[in-house]
């Protein structure tokens, strides 16, 4: 058997067994409130690896788009809604690339 097709059986076997091992082994309710919070919490942080790479590779020089998302996190934390967050992180990310270049 080829090596790559032993590997490729190998994680799709992991996958699996990764996705059904807690439906057959957790029947009852989960009550313990630290696993609850956790699990509460994993679809944002899955969400956050997902696109955070995408944010700093998105513009010419990853310091603005460090700044652009600064920029969106303070603005949205401070109650702006979608359309003035958008329009606050691209306009500091214009400023910082016309700085840089």
């Amino acid at each position: 058997m080829n090596h790559t097709v032993f590997y490729i059986l190998v994680m799709a076997v992991v996958t699996y067994l990764i996705r059904v091992l807690p439906l057959t082994l957790v029947r009852k309710e989960i009550k313990n409130i630290y696993i609850r919070s956790f699990l509460h919490y994993v679809p944002y942080v899955t969400l956050a690896v997902m696109v955070f790479p995408g944010i700093l590779e998105s513009t010419a020089s990853p310091w603005s788009a460090l700044v652009g998302f600064l920029v969106a996190i303070i603005s949205a934390y401070l109650g702006g809604n979608i359309v003035s967050v958008a329009l606050l992180t691209c306009t500091a990310v214009l400023i910082v690339e016309l700085f840089l270049y």
